[in-house]
C-alpha cells in the first residue's frame, strides 16, 4: 500500500494530528508554533498559537488542550482563541513533544531535549488544573502513546529506544509492568502511533518512510508506503474514520531534498480508526 500526499509541503515540521468531527484533520506544524486545519477545498488554515505547539487534543464540551514549548494550555473555543496556559514545567533546554488522552480524561504528554541527550526528559500526565506530575522517568524522546480499543493496554514509544511497549491499564496515571510490543532494532525509529478499531498498533518510522501495523501481540501485519522519509505520526479521520492520515517532516534537510516532505499524505487502509479520546478539563 502505497499513501498519496493531499496537502503540498506546507510544514518544516508536520506532528500531532488529529480528527475531531467538529474541525475535521488538524495537526501542527511544531517549531513555528502554528496549528493547521485542513479545509474542505482541500487548502489547509493556520493558528498560530505559541513559539512551539508540539500537539493538541480535542476538550470535552469543545475546545482543546495543547501542549507548548514549556507547559500545557486549553480553550474551551473550537477556533482555539482565548487560550489558558498552566504552569510552566518543563525545564529550560527541554520542550514538549507527542502527546494524547488516556480513557479516563487525563492528557499525557512527554518531552525531550533539544540536543535529544539521553534520559533528560520525561513523560507527564496533566491535570484539570494544566498542572503536571510525572509518569514514566526518565525517558529520551517521548512520542506516541495510544490506547487499545477496550482502554485496558497502552502503547507508548520512546524513540531512542527503538522500542514500543505495551503497559497493563486500569486508570492508574503512570506506566507500569511495562513489556515490550516490538523491538525494532537500532535503526528503528518509532514516532507517533494510532490504534485502529480491531486492535491493530500503527506506528510512523521515521526516516523509513513507512506507516507500519502491528498486531496487539507484536507481529507486523501491513506496511504502508509513504513518499517522504521522515514520517512523524498517523491517525484515522474522515466521516467513517476510514482514512490514515500521515504527517511528515523536513526538519535537518537541505532544500530540494525529499521535495514531499512536509506535507501530510493519506490512505484508506481498509480498516477504521477508532475516535479521538477527550480531556476532561
Amino acid at each position: 500500500m502505497r499513501a498519496e500526499p493531499v496537502t503540498d509541503p506546507v510544514c518544516y515540521h508536520a506532528e500531532g494530528p488529529v480528527w475531531w468531527p467538529t474541525w475535521g484533520l488538524r495537526w501542527v506544524d511544531m517549531l513555528a508554533g502554528d496549528v493547521l486545519t485542513l479545509r474542505p477545498d482541500g487548502e489547509p488554515t493556520r493558528t498560530h498559537v505559541g513559539t512551539v505547539v508540539a500537539c493538541l487534543r480535542p476538550r470535552e464540551g469543545g475546545g482543546a488542550v495543547l501542549a507548548l514549548e514549556r507547559a500545557v494550555a486549553s480553550t474551551r473555543r473550537d477556533d482555539l482563541t482565548e487560550l489558558t496556559v498552566g504552569p510552566t514545567f518543563v525545564p529550560e533546554g527541554i520542550r514538549l513533544n507527542e502527546g494524547g488522552c488516556d480513557p479516563d480524561g487525563r492528557f499525557w504528554v512527554g518531552s525531550m531535549a533539544y540536543d535529544q541527550r539521553p534520559d533528560a526528559a520525561t513523560l507527564y500526565v496533566v491535570d484539570d488544573a494544566l498542572a503536571a506530575r510525572p509518569a514514566l522517568d526518565p525517558v529520551t524522546v517521548s512520542n506516541g502513546i495510544v490506547w487499545s480499543p477496550d482502554g485496558a493496554t497502552g502503547y507508548y514509544a520512546d524513540t531512542a529506544t527503538h522500542q514500543v511497549i505495551s503497559f497493563p491499564y486500569a486508570g492508574t496515571p503512570a506506566i507500569q509492568d511495562p513489556r515490550t510490543l516490538v523491538d525494532l532494532g537500532p535503526d528503528g525509529s518509532p514516532d507517533g502511533l494510532a490504534v485502529d478499531a480491531e486492535g491493530g498498533v500503527w506506528m510512523a518510522m521515521n526516516g523509513d518512510g513507512e506507516v507500519r501495523r502491528y498486531t496487539p501481540q507484536g507481529r507486523l501485519d501491513e506496511v504502508v508506503q509513504v513518499p517522504a522519509r521522515q514520517v512523524t505520526a498517523c491517525t484515522f479521520g474522515g466521516d467513517d474514520l476510514g482514512i490514515l492520515y500521515i504527517t511528515t517532516s523536513r526538519e535537518g534537510l537541505d532544500d530540494g531534498d525529499d521535495p514531499l516532505a512536509g506535507g501530510v499524505c493519506a490512505i484508506r487502509p481498509g480498516v477504521a480508526g477508532l475516535p479521538a479520546l477527550t480531556w476532561r478539563g
